[in-house]
């Protein structure tokens, strides 16, 4: 399985990061407004463009209450574009001209020896403002690219220089054989408490001080012979909270940590219950089709009775309703209870990851599916299901042939997928299901 390669826009508030970002993703899916720093929403994207598809992210998030503010939050976000991007998008702002704070966060994206594609943006006149563009020469860091992406001039030139400084990815690396597992949540539900227990030895530095680790961190383990890397995406919170979490670097870190991983693990804090956050965070995985594993941490603080896993059980299942495949554990990173077996659940939710079905045994499923339940009509016309079959693992996707998709409604491909959960299990991985169309005359 190839990686993306990953794009991350960096820059001061308000030179357009927003408006590039949804100009390059073709939707409107950041918010743009005139406040500076309200980037808030979906701050990643697929980008496809060619032949490339990319994972464009927008750092976004810099809360504006003075220049000193702004720069240290600049040199952050160029720190984790440094760390985790493949290609660094520098935006710089033509109508303001070289800051202060553009010079010396160009000097840090300089000696990153990471590819740096300054993006000098608002040139609404190519001919006009060239002369606004060449003052950006004096950042040292190569041609500025004048772009308008209010206007969406100049954006093929961009991506032709984005996907220029592309490497070709090497596949998942044959020779490593081991279980990617990215260890993913909120800050300070102890997810590196959780590694450290695991293998045994402080090899991550835990404190109490949220944000304390700096990176993610992969560390290798042999349990039972087989290997396994876990992927920490830690330092996801700044250490001094300016007025909001800076919610943009823990979605990045976990992008990215997610992207890498066959298998993810939700570690929501039981002292806090599962909130919003938590949701987004494994909406992450979700998306990009990993097995889950849902871990309730600090379950050795809470009071119980013999309700207690119940309860937290339906709650977690109502907060994370796109998920009910995932499974949940209740753990103390502490105390190590329960430790242990999430690695028989980490090797369960994997093969379920990589499972497939023979073509015969899942139609045999689908024509007893299709005699339960009558497929739906709409108008007089009903939905013929001539067969199904599986194209791809992690996740498990499958093909369902019908006379017309219009009447494939989704609350159906729901019933078929519970009925093929229910034969072969799949706990721990989404499904994916492709619908397509066939006409009835090519039936077999």
């Amino acid at each position: 399985m190839k990686r993306k390669n990953i794009v991350a826009v960096v820059g001061r508030p308000n030179v357009g990061k927003s408006t590039l970002f949804n100009a390059l993703a073709g939707k409107n899916i950041s918010i743009v407004k005139d406040t500076p720093g309200v980037t808030r929403d979906r701050l990643y994207r697929d980008v496809e463009w060619l032949n490339h598809t990319f994972t464009l992210v927008d750092t976004g998030g810099i809360e504006p209450d003075s220049k000193d503010v702004i720069l240290s939050q600049m040199r952050e976000q160029a720190q984790i574009a440094i760390d985790t991007a493949d290609v660094i998008l520098f935006m710089v702002d033509a109508k303001q001209g070289v800051t202060d704070a553009d010079a010396k966060v160009a000097d840090m994206l300089r000696r990153s020896a990471k590819p740096v594609i300054l993006t000098v943006n608002k040139v609404d006149n190519f001919g006009r403002d060239m002369l606004d563009v060449y003052e950006f020469y004096n950042l040292g860091i190569g041609d500025p690219h004048p772009i308008s992406a209010a206007n969406q001039m100049g954006i093929g030139d961009l991506l032709e220089e984005i996907v220029s400084h592309f490497k070709e990815l090497p596949e998942a690396e044959e020779e490593d054989d081991s279980l990617k597992v990215a260890i993913i949540g909120k800050p300070n539900v102890g997810k590196s408490s959780i590694i450290n227990k695991l293998i045994g030895e402080n090899r991550l530095i835990v404190s109490d001080v949220a944000g304390t680790t700096r990176d993610a961190i992969d560390t290798e383990v042999v349990y039972h012979d087989r290997k396994y890397t876990f992927i920490d995406t830690a330092g996801l919170r700044r250490k001094n909270k300016i007025k909001e979490e800076l919610e943009e670097f823990m979605i990045l870190r976990t992008v990215t940590a997610v992207e890498r991983a066959d298998v993810a693990i939700v570690v929501i804090n039981a002292d806090e219950g599962v909130t919003e956050q938590d949701a987004k965070i494994a909406g992450i995985a979700h998306e990009r089709g990993k097995a889950v594993i849902i871990a309730v941490n600090k379950w050795d603080l809470i009071e119980k009775d013999n309700k207690s896993v119940g309860d937290f059980t339906r709650k977690v299942r109502q907060t994370l309703s796109f998920m009910p495949y995932a499974e949940i554990l209740f753990i103390s990173a502490q105390t190590g209870q329960r430790l242990t077996k999430l690695y028989d659940l980490i090797d369960m939710v994997s093969e379920n990851h990589a499972m497939r079905v023979a073509t015969g045994v899942l139609n045999e499923i689908l024509t007893q599916a299709l005699v339960m339940q009558q497929p739906p009509s709409d108008k007089g016309r009903m939905l013929k299901v001539f067969y199904i079959t599986q194209v791809a693992v992690k996740p498990p996707t499958f093909v369902i042939f019908v006379n017309d998709k219009k009447l494939m409604h989704f609350s159906y491909t729901r019933y078929i997928e519970n009925q093929i959960r229910e034969a072969f299990g799949f706990r721990g991985t989404p499904l994916r299901f492709i619908i397509r169309e066939r006409g009835e005359n090519e039936q077999d």
